[in-house]
């Protein structure tokens, strides 16, 4: 009980509020944007056999986003080196740019195979920022693999959409 007190006691609110919103509006900006062109596309396009139902997708990318922004919360608040620390966390907003943009560029246009190299250039920025993030928090560094991971299935699940259609 007395580490959860403690722990409370350390953490920024505004702070924490605000790492978790960024991703999160990311996710929920792009998703409403795109939801149209999601739902044409889910009706119209090939999809491979091991395509998750259409609600596995907001429940992952809730869960991710999450850890996200307490991962972005722990660097940001961390006494490391302030010039890495920026740095990390610039290479994490520029993935969230590119998180943000892969869905219209996918459902929206449906380019698939420039949305497959966009998602390419998403994941090496995150497992860049998730090293960087290493030397500063390895919790945080952590926080990232389950989005490594979705990223590489995404990957995949990309590419076998661009092969079929």
């Amino acid at each position: 009980m007395e580490f959860f007190k403690k722990l409370k006691e350390n953490i920024d609110w505004k702070i924490l509020i605000k790492n978790l919103a960024i991703p999160l509006l990311v996710g929920v900006i792009s998703g409403f944007a795109t939801r149209s062109a999601n739902e044409q596309f889910t009706e119209s396009a090939v999809q491979p056999d091991f395509t998750p139902p259409p609600w596995v997708f907001p429940v992952a990318w809730t869960i991710l986003y999450i850890l996200m922004g307490v991962s972005a919360y722990l660097i940001e608040t961390s006494n490391y080196n302030t010039g890495k620390k920026n740095m990390a966390l610039i290479t994490y907003y520029v993935s969230l740019f590119f998180n943000f943009c892969w869905s219209f560029i996918f459902f929206s246009f449906r380019q698939y195979l420039f949305a497959f190299i966009w998602l390419v250039i998403l994941l090496s920025l995150v497992v860049i920022y998730t090293v960087q993030y290493f030397k500063i928090n390895k919790v945080a560094s952590y926080l990232n693999i389950p989005y490594i991971l979705w990223l590489i299935f995404a990957g995949v699940l990309n590419f076998n959409v661009y092969l079929l259609n």
